[in-house]
């Protein structure tokens, strides 16, 4: 095997995404964790348990309280709203972090989630409450992209297995106590209070960020960095992921998919995301996401696992409550306690694949792995039956949880080992844009079937006491207990019926995601980090010094080995 150094290729100008073969081994940078890496890590983790925690808890709690705001035709809109701001804000936020610095942008999006959380709490009618989701979800992209971002600046690719672990077991362990909460506090009546917790927390977190999270800032003046920002990039993806969003929200449930509006929105939407990737491809200079992010294979594979991976982990977290709620009966509070198979296998299989990844430095195995465990576990799932026993559901979510958990850090590796380090912000933007993107796929998408397969299966005399338009999935939940029989346990079966077919499609769609890792190779990955955003005061061995335009031309070039 021959062998190339960063500084040959750079001199010799190969292509971007060009196959050749480099030294395998990890740089070793000399990395001290001291007391400020320690401080500022911790900050990150307190932003996404915060972030992880209101998602999760929201989806227990929205039959509750869908209900007590009178919006059965709107409920789809409290997730949506808020996966749609998180998945438009992103491609701007890592662009924003490049020229402005991580900790400012940061600290904005901190902010923001507060805000949304206020107007969320205090909320008096859906619309409200999806203006309220609306800022939250700008807020909450802004964490999540920036934590991701800024844990690859101050942790090489090739040691961030461990740290990814831990950042992943953290969202593991938000999402295992939010539902119990959001559970409890909707049986309770005081769903607000989902809300109102995140401002005491969030302030804890800005408190974090204000005063631990010490790193550098780009220099230039305020002129020169707004300069620096893809303005007409970012305006032309918001409009097209929202018009896309919205036609994906709307398809079967307001309108009928062949119906000009969802067609409209959904063409138009699609075609100003077309169009943002040929403009970004046309200005590379201040292109929010550079073409050499996405024109090597393996990091397209990893981008998009990561959106099929958003999709089927979005429609778990979401549909497997309804399952009982609807099927078994359960209440708020009771259907989170069955899901917790869910939310504590996570956690573990997150970390392992992280630390697993770091010790073999081999990433493909995790996602090969992952998808054979969601496939089987998704064809479990699919059949469930409102009276299938409690062993069989809670090894179900087992099988199709340890898939999801490995997959949650094992895409980020191959998404950025072929590239250099100075493209990692623009690289996790667009990773956590599609993960966030597919997340409100994995809702609309759920919902959709869902409401079309209940205007099929439920009894015609429960289905006429909801007037057109109502979004049956979530109003019918709370009035099926006190049906009499044998129309109860006919409207049960009718749900189970009908989640099976949800179930189904993530089938298919873990086997386009098991397809997809036939693009993935394996790619040594990086030892550096960008010292332009490291910690102050931060510890290094003495490197030798090549010029930063070499060295991204020669990492742009970093080869593809195959396994």
């Amino acid at each position: 095997m021959s062998t190339t150094s960063p500084t040959d290729v750079a001199l010799s100008r190969i292509p971007t995404g060009s196959e050749v073969t480099v030294n395998t081994e990890p740089q070793n940078t000399g990395f001290r964790k001291g007391s400020a890496f320690w401080l500022s890590f911790t900050a990150i983790l307190v932003c996404t348990f915060v972030s992880a925690l209101d998602l999760t808890a929201i989806s227990t709690a929205l039959p509750t309280i869908t209900d007590s705001l009178a919006g059965g035709d709107k409920f789809v809109w409290v997730g949506a709203a808020y996966g749609l701001a998180s998945a438009a804000i992103l491609p701007l936020s890592g662009r924003l972090a490049d020229a402005f610095g991580r900790r400012p942008v940061m600290l904005a999006s901190v902010g923001l989630f507060l805000v949304g959380s206020a107007v969320s709490g205090a909320a008096q009618n859906m619309n409200m409450l999806i203006a309220g989701r609306t800022v939250q979800g700008i807020g909450s992209g802004g964490i999540l992209n920036l934590s991701e971002i800024i844990v690859s600046d101050l942790v090489p690719l090739a040691e961030r297995g461990m740290f990814m672990g831990i950042f992943s077991g953290v969202w593991a362990l938000a999402s295992g106590v939010g539902p119990p909460i959001g559970g409890a506090l909707s049986q309770a009546n005081a769903w607000r209070w989902i809300f109102y917790l995140n401002l005491p927390l969030i302030g804890i977190a800005f408190f974090l960020v204000l005063f631990f999270l010490r790193v550098r800032t780009p220099p230039g003046s305020v002129r020169e960095k707004l300069a620096r920002l893809d303005v007409a990039g970012n305006l032309i993806i918001i409009i097209g992921t929202t018009l896309a969003l919205i036609g994906l929200t709307w398809g079967g449930v307001a309108y009928k998919w062949s119906d000009a509006h969802t067609l409209a929105t959904l063409v138009i939407g699609f075609v100003f995301i077309g169009l943002f990737f040929i403009y970004e491809w046309l200005v590379p200079k201040e292109a929010s996401i550079p073409w050499d992010v996405v024109s090597n294979r393996t990091s397209v594979s990893a981008y998009l696992g990561t959106f099929f991976h958003g999709i089927t982990s979005t429609a778990v977290f979401y549909y497997i409550p309804v399952y009982f709620q609807a099927c078994k009966g359960a209440s708020p509070i009771h259907s989170s306690v069955q899901t917790l198979p869910v939310t504590l296998i996570i956690a573990p299989f997150a970390f392992i694949a992280g630390t697993s990844v770091q010790l073999t430095q081999r990433y493909r195995w995790a996602n090969v792995t992952a998808w054979c465990l969601l496939l089987i576990g998704f064809g479990l799932l699919s059949t469930l039956k409102a009276g299938t026993s409690t062993g069989k559901w809670v090894g179900y979510q087992i099988v199709a949880s340890a898939g999801l958990g490995l997959l949650f850090p094992a895409t980020v590796f191959p998404v950025l080992a072929p590239l250099p380090v100075s493209r990692n912000a623009s690289a996790l933007a667009f990773f956590s844009f599609a993960r966030t993107f597919a997340q409100t796929w994995g809702i609309t998408i759920g919902s959709a079937i869902l409401q079309n397969q209940l205007d099929k299966t439920l009894p015609p005399q429960f289905d006429a006491q909801f007037p057109a338009g109502v979004q049956i999935a979530y109003a019918a939940i709370p009035v099926i207990g006190g049906l009499a029989e044998p129309l109860r346990s006919q409207v049960r079966d009718a749900f189970a019926a009908s989640l099976k077919v949800v179930w189904q499609t993530m089938i298919g769609i873990s086997g386009v995601g098991l397809l997809s890792v036939g693009l993935m190779k394996e790619v040594p990955m990086q030892g550096q980090v960008d010292e332009t955003y490291g910690l102050h005061h931060e510890t290094k061995a003495p490197t030798e010094s090549i010029d930063p335009e070499k060295q991204t031309r020669a990492e742009g070039g970093a080869a593809e080995v195959a396994p």
